[in-house]
């Protein structure tokens, strides 16, 4: 069983800053790509922050700037580090994973299970 865990939500006030952890763990033979995405009540899942394998990360406009993410394939972890949060920001944040299981050929994916991040005074 692959698993996706995350850690580092929390509240914080407009302007500070915040880091997450997600760490993936299983029978996982090779990760394609990492990211962040988020979601507000009645509202799509959106794309935050990804990185592939190929090194070139992708920000969501609203986070260009402030928001940078990182990797550390050794460990199959990846973080987010959220500087000058805004109110706007506030959401459930969810890790994502792109992964090849051990014995496979086939592209899965797989999520965290949400850390609510909240920004406010």
């Amino acid at each position: 069983q692959v698993q996706l865990v995350e850690s580092g939500g929390g509240l914080v006030q407009p302007g500070g800053s915040l880091r997450l952890s997600c760490a993936a763990s299983g029978s996982i033979s090779t990760i394609n790509a990492m990211g962040w995405y988020r979601q507000a009540p009645g509202k799509q899942r959106e794309l935050v922050a990804s990185m592939p394998s190929g090194g070139r990360a992708n920000y969501a406009d609203s986070v260009k700037g402030r928001f940078t993410i990182s990797r550390n394939n050794a460990k199959n972890t990846v973080y987010l580090q959220m500087n000058s949060l805004k109110p706007e920001d506030t959401d459930v944040y969810y890790c994502n994973a792109k992964f090849f299981r051990v014995g496979t050929y086939v592209l899965e994916d797989a999520w965290g299970q949400g850390t609510l991040v909240t920004v406010s005074s």
